[in-house]
């Protein structure tokens, strides 16, 4: 499951899909059957269900991103004309009592651009966090996916708790900055350090209850699955056709597990491993940061840069400069001041895509010289900052989505927050991370500290978990493309083969990429691309076994 999230993925990776035929092969099931061509669903024997699943969805142009799903321009439209749409599904606040108050699902989507006979339906994309909003994220990435829009309608969505769809709202921004500001983020022990990152978790734990109580039981991957089939149901389509990446490979695990005669086509990419507990996780981050920061300095070493002559010495030198701001923040130009934490936001950032190792090369050089201006601004692009954002529920019983008292940033911090929390039952203690803490100062001396401690987020956290690790077993679900990328420092590559284990046999199908940076989709190699390609538009599998090599790394400098 995830653990804790070291930079925005939803800004930074690419996504994943389901298997399936197409509408014109596929018999409706039970629960479908009767629906029309409009996308309105058929009856149930719950009238509250079925008066959900036949709404029409009012699909206008999309308008500029809210401020809580991130902010920018409106999204223009795609090359051949394709104009951005946008719309509104209603869906239970809670699923156990579908006829109680509604939650408003941010949807945005592209139409297919093929033929009308060869269209499969529409591609449902989850980008990661867990936090990150889909609606903000799909044009951004529009041109990689503008293939598979030949056969499909790209589609994406908010999840309940991020953006529009209700977005929890935690700590003002401005008193959330203050008080991290004052807490370590990798306390040097036990005492005062340790105690003020406990204090300022439960001081958003309860800044969470206060401003979003009302939603945070019901913002967990199994209800957000539970959407995703509501989502297929109201498109129109037989099949979920699904393309997840990192945390969205785990909301289609637990799509599989809940519904696997709906699973179509579909990608995981970046996939998470979903027999790990909370802390597991933030350990197998830990060996993945470090592997992937090993083969930055080994690149180094290639490009002569002055960090040490073999990657020992460039893990040593990054060891000793994180404790050295950590004690001594150095100023930048702007005014402000470049700190231990700042460094770890600054490598873990760069460590996501292979494309951002120059950079870093010249921020620590650059750093070692008393030059502190090029790791700040990492770290600030990079890294993770921001919080708040939501609305309450109307009187009514029903949200429309808006915000009755905006903020001016996303709430893709708090997000995380709540839906990682929702989802596991671990609640640790400073004792289990003193406990803990050799294992992972040995797995990696320079990320392993923060990892630990990171393991602390859901101290206080009013809502009990639902359980140590996700459920993905789904016997009988259509093959699942797994993608796993030898160099993935946030979700390592040994992930993808627990996760087709787990699915069972025959579902879960794996191919290697021996590249770097997180996911593989997105780095552009031709090898992933067209095996992803050829699985979603023509549902043919690669052959056991399938490895993908990289481009050539980067030239540095």
């Amino acid at each position: 499951m995830p653990t804790a999230r070291l930079i925005s993925t939803a800004a930074l990776l690419s996504t994943a899909t389901l298997l399936s035929c197409s509408l014109a092969a596929c018999a409706p099931t039970e629960r479908d059957a009767g629906r029309g061509a409009d996308g309105t669903a058929a009856a149930s024997d719950r009238p509250d269900e079925n008066r959900l699943r036949q709404q029409t969805l009012d699909w206008r142009d999309c308008p500029a991103p809210s401020p809580v799903q991130g902010g920018g321009e409106a999204p223009a439209p795609l090359p051949d004309g394709t104009r951005w749409q946008c719309a509104t599904m209603r869906a239970p606040l809670d699923w156990e009592k579908p006829g109680g108050k509604t939650i408003g699902i941010a949807l945005i989507r592209a139409r297919s651009s093929g033929d009308a006979d060869d269209r499969l339906g529409s591609l449902l994309f989850n980008f990661g966090g867990p936090g990150g909003s889909g609606v903000a994220a799909l044009p951004a990435f529009a041109t990689d996916y503008e293939e598979l829009r030949t056969r499909y309608d790209l589609v994406s969505f908010d999840p309940r708790g991020v953006g529009d769809s209700r977005g929890v709202r935690c700590l003002d921004p401005e008193a959330a900055e203050e008080a991290e500001e004052k807490v370590d983020q990798a306390p040097d022990d036990s005492g005062d350090e340790s105690d003020a990152l406990v204090e300022l978790n439960e001081l958003i734990a309860a800044a969470c209850e206060k401003n979003s109580g009302d939603v945070l039981p019901y913002v967990g991957t199994t209800e957000a699955a539970r959407d995703l089939d509501l989502m297929r149901q109201i498109l129109g389509d037989e099949k979920l056709h699904y393309f997840g990446i990192s945390y969205g490979t785990q909301l289609g695990g637990v799509y599989a597990h809940l519904f696997p005669e709906r699973v179509g086509r579909a990608v995981l990419d970046g996939v998470v491993d979903p027999t790990q507990d909370m802390m597991e996780g933030a350990l197998g981050q830990a060996a993945g940061f470090q592997l992937a920061f090993e083969h930055f300095a080994r690149w180094c070493v290639e490009q002569r840069c002055t960090l040490g002559e073999d990657v020992e010495a460039i893990v040593e030198t990054a060891v000793d400069l994180e404790a050295e701001l950590d004690d001594t923040p150095l100023a930048t130009s702007d005014g402000g001041e470049l700190d231990g934490d700042e460094v770890i936001s600054a490598i873990t950032g760069s460590l996501y895509s292979q494309s951002f190792w120059p950079a870093l090369l010249v921020g620590l050089e650059a750093v070692t010289g008393g030059d502190g201006d090029v790791l700040a601004e990492l770290a600030e692009v990079l890294g993770q900052h921001g919080s708040g954002g939501g609305d309450g529920t109307e009187d009514d019983g029903d949200d429309d989505g808006t915000d009755d008292d905006p903020v001016d940033r996303s709430n893709e911090n708090d997000a995380f927050r709540a839906i990682t929390c929702d989802d596991s039952s671990d609640r640790y203690t400073v004792a289990d991370v003193e406990r803990r803490m050799p294992e992972f100062l040995e797995t990696s001396p320079l990320f392993g500290p923060g990892l630990a401690w990171s393991a602390l987020s859901c101290a206080g956290w009013p809502v009990p978990g639902e359980a140590r690790h996700p459920e993905v077993s789904a016997p009988g679900a259509a093959p699942i493309l797994l993608v796993g990328n030898t160099g993935d420092p946030a979700t390592p590559y040994e992930g993808a083969a627990r996760m087709a284990e787990a699915l069972g046999e025959d579902v879960g199908f794996e191919l290697t990429y021996r590249g770097e940076g997180h996911g593989a989709f997105d780095s552009g190699n031709p090898c992933v691309r067209d095996a992803v390609h050829t699985y979603l538009l023509d549902g043919r599998l690669p052959k056991r076994g399938a490895v993908c090599e990289p481009a050539p790394l980067p030239e540095g400098k």
